[in-house]
């Protein structure tokens, strides 16, 4: 029985029928090495078979199906081969825990001290300051929820939306002008009410002074 090839899990496969690539990939960060590219001399010989087909006038229609059938027959092994050829290389570059099991790239997610994956045995330093950093994000959060932002807002919308009368402009409460073309805002323009008979200032919606009660 033949020997089942390592490492496996967490790679991509690149080949194609011109040849065999693969990608390794960290358990942890996902970064990763490509292997080395290796030709498949059958894929070869199916190019060959086909461009005499293009040049004889089809004589070798079947050229491509011939290729490929040929490629299903011995492509498995010629592909496993280069698989494990692509694992003994690619183990070079990752670092197996023995706790968890998974391949780890050493410079990133290999703790060398404690000769584990950081997952298993984290770097102290670095999980303080993660704890740190997760610890200040909690704070700020129920902190600024102890704020109260929206004192100042008019939830009952006495104000209204205000809209310059030629252009629709959104306005301001107290400007006087549209911004966009320049037309006076009425409602911020209000000229200032006093009373008839003794002087006193009166708003705008008043009827009856509030100092002498006369009707103005």
């Amino acid at each position: 029985m033949s020997n089942l090839i390592q490492f496996v899990a967490n790679q991509d496969d690149l080949s194609t029928d011109k040849g065999f690539q693969f990608k390794f990939y960290c358990d942890k960060c996902r970064n990763g090495h490509m292997s080395r590219f290796q030709p498949n001399s059958v894929g070869i010989a199916g190019e060959l078979m086909r461009a005499a087909g293009s040049l004889f006038g089809g004589y070798f229609s079947d050229a491509g199906n011939a290729a490929y059938h040929v490629q299903r027959a011995i492509g498995g092994k010629a592909h496993d081969e280069a698989l494990e050829k692509a694992v003994q290389e690619g183990k070079q570059y990752f670092k197996q825990c023995t706790r968890c099991g998974h391949w780890v790239c050493p410079d990133v997610c290999w703790n060398s001290k404690a000769g584990l994956c950081e997952d298993c045995a984290p770097d102290e330093h670095e999980e303080l300051a993660a704890q740190q950093s997760q610890a200040a994000r909690e704070q700020i959060y129920t902190k600024t929820r102890e704020q109260n932002y929206t004192k100042d807002l008019d939830f009952t919308n006495r104000a209204g939306i205000v809209q310059c009368t030629s252009c629709n402009a959104k306005l301001n409460p107290g400007q006087k002008f549209c911004p966009e073309c320049g037309t006076p805002n009425a409602a911020a323009q209000a000229k200032e009410k006093f009373c008839g008979d003794c002087g006193a200032s009166m708003k705008p919606e008043q009827r009856f002074c509030a100092e002498c009660g006369a009707k103005n």
